[in-house]
């Protein structure tokens, strides 16, 4: 199956959440995150606003504000991804593809950043990814360093066995499920 159609079926199905199990679904994988070694030796971190069920971050966004943590969201520059500080969700407006991105902030490059937390359509346990196939998120994760740690987010229905990859698709080092936090290697 190729990527075109696993993106369909896994995007058709994330579709199917209805507004209370999404919300108890994203809460869940937050709290995976939030318990885990590299959040809390995290002093930097990316998020993303979400689109389309994709998991929700505003409870880590919460819990990184409430230990002093700085938080940093994505916006599009051309074909790339930028990070600027935000400190209230307040100051993410609609921005390219209607997601909710800063205006204005402090811009951090990818090499000082701690975490960053991806989202995507479907994972594999290697760390193997699959967004929307604009590529942002591989060739941001291309040029961080080996001490950044990249942590996808997925309800436990976006897991597969394992991803068709090319040579410019970037692995995660954990993906955080609504029930586990699972390390990867791909």
């Amino acid at each position: 199956m190729g990527k075109k159609s696993i993106r369909k079926q896994f995007l058709d199905c994330r579709k199917q959440l209805d507004l209370q199990t999404y919300a108890h679904l994203s809460q869940q994988v937050q709290q995976q995150l939030a318990g885990s070694e590299c959040f809390i030796r995290a002093r930097t971190l990316a998020l993303y606003s979400p689109i389309n069920n994709e998991v929700a971050t505003e409870q880590i966004f919460t819990v990184a504000t409430q230990l002093n943590k700085q938080i940093y969201f994505s916006r599009v520059a051309g074909e790339e991804l930028d990070f600027f500080e935000v400190n209230t969700i307040n100051e993410l407006v609609p921005g390219a593809f209607g997601v909710a991105e800063p205006v204005s902030g402090k811009k951090i490059s990818v090499a000082e950043l701690d975490l960053i937390v991806v989202p995507g359509v479907a994972f594999d346990l290697l760390g193997g990814r699959l967004g929307y196939g604009r590529g942002f998120y591989d060739r941001l994760l291309a040029g961080k360093l080996s001490s950044t740690v990249s942590v996808g987010f997925c309800f436990e229905s976006q897991l597969c066995d394992l991803l068709p990859t090319e040579a410019h698709d970037q692995g995660l080092d954990f993906i955080a499920t609504e029930t586990k936090f699972i390390p990867c290697r791909m």
